[in-house]
């Protein structure tokens, strides 16, 4: 019985130790899984980070695109704006053109007015001058007589200085 008991226990010995090998192939065969599953779980992570990332660069790419449209959009109103500013610099230009041509053509009509005033004074002046002339006994500058006055014939006259 002992040699049966020690085939038994020696059977029990080889199955254990096949159990062992096998459970340590097995444990291998786990720790060689885990070890993929860590690396792959890494990759993962790596993937994750990478692609927070690329949200991140995604999303702030996307802040300056709306920038630099914002930026276009401005950049076109100061544009619209500085033409708009020439435009009504120009125009103040024009109405102080348009005023000092007003101013002008105004003054040149004033002058026109005193100019004809002026010569229509002169006239006045002038016919005054000659009405006040025609008013005073004129001194006269030579006399004509004659004692036969004969109508037609001016061989009897005497003209005298």
């Amino acid at each position: 019985m002992l040699a049966v008991a020690l085939q038994h226990t020696a059977t029990h010995g080889n199955t254990l130790q096949h159990t062992l090998r096998h459970t340590a192939l097995y444990c291998n065969t786990l720790h060689n899984t885990l070890q993929y599953t860590a690396i792959h779980c890494n990759t993962l992570q790596q993937t994750a980070t990478h692609c927070n990332t690329l949200q991140h660069t995604a999303t702030r790419c996307s802040t300056l695109h709306h920038t630099a449209m914002h930026c276009n959009t401005l950049q076109h109103t100061t544009t619209h704006c500085n033409t708009l500013q020439h435009t009504a610099t120009h125009c103040n230009t024009l109405q102080h053109a348009a005023t000092h041509y007003n101013a002008l053509q105004h003054t040149a009509t004033h002058c026109n007015t005193l100019q004809h005033t002026a010569s229509h004074s002169n006239t006045l002046q002038h016919t005054a001058t000659h009405c006040s002339t025609l008013q005073h006994p004129a001194t006269p500058l030579f006399s004509i007589s004659s004692s036969n006055y004969v109508a037609g014939s001016l061989s009897d006259y005497k003209i005298e200085f």
